[in-house]
């Protein structure tokens, strides 16, 4: 098998600064703790980022709302919904791109809080998209499927199982194609047997009564959820990865 299907248990335990831990008990954790403890803060980041611990000795970053900067082409405190929205497709889908994140109360109010990973670099990130690697091609898939307005080099995570997840997930789901990223190996590309069927998963999951239209109901708004629906649908029928729009830039700037 090549692409998506080559990929090693998309739920398996992810490496952490603890340890392996299972998504399950992270999730269980990062809703449960009673506290986010702040220890840092992510500098270089454009929206407030805290590394924070959690029980288990778990580490976690926190992006609360509040901390949000304004953007032209996005609803003013929506960047957490999405992310925790990214989420939610990546599990409904069985892609496993995007690690556990919520939305929940913290130190400075309700924001996203995302499992840290502790992967093996940036560096060797970088490495894999320069080589258009096959593993990128679920990450290039999901950003698709999402309309994800920056995945940048930085933004990709490899994991020394060879799976590879994507962090930043704030300028998504939006109405209008955005669809920008270092991720245009696959343009126009056949989709695989199991991306059809990641597709199909997403079709079902956003019908009318679909169990993923009502997990995504509270974080976006309906003509954005209907938007996301029609990109499956589009996705389905054409059978391919897209190509650049000729209306919006094709490259995040910078693109680490």
């Amino acid at each position: 098998m090549t692409g998506a299907a080559a990929a090693p248990n998309w739920r398996g335990a992810l490496p952490t600064t603890s340890g392996l831990v299972e998504i399950d008990e992270a999730l269980r954790l990062m809703r449960l703790s009673p506290e986010l403890k702040p220890i840092g803060r992510i500098a270089q980041a454009s929206n407030a980022s805290f590394l924070c611990e959690i029980d288990g000795g778990i580490q976690v970053i926190y992006k609360p709302i509040r901390g949000e900067a304004p953007l032209w082409d996005f609803p003013e405190g929506s960047l957490a919904a999405r992310e925790t929205a990214a989420y939610l497709v990546s599990e409904a889908l069985e892609l496993g791109v995007v690690p556990p994140t919520i939305l929940r109360d913290g130190p400075a109010g309700e924001g996203a809080v995302q499992l840290w990973i502790d992967h093996v670099g940036v560096h060797r990130a970088v490495d894999l998209v320069n080589a258009s690697d096959e593993g990128l091609r679920r990450l290039a898939l999901f950003d698709a499927i999402v309309n994800n307005g920056d995945r940048k080099g930085g933004h990709i995570l490899p994991l020394p199982d060879g799976r590879i997840l994507g962090v930043d997930h704030g300028v998504t789901f939006a109405v209008e194609p955005k669809l920008r990223t270092v991720l245009w190996a696959w343009r126009s590309k056949a989709f695989t047997e199991e991306e059809q069927l990641v597709i199909a998963r997403g079709v079902q999951g956003l019908a009318a009564n679909g169990e993923l239209r009502a997990q995504l109901s509270p974080l976006l708004d309906g003509e954005e959820i209907d938007e996301l629906a029609a990109r499956l649908s589009d996705l389905a029928a054409t059978g391919c990865f897209p190509e650049p729009s000729p209306d919006w830039p094709p490259l995040p700037w910078p693109l680490v």
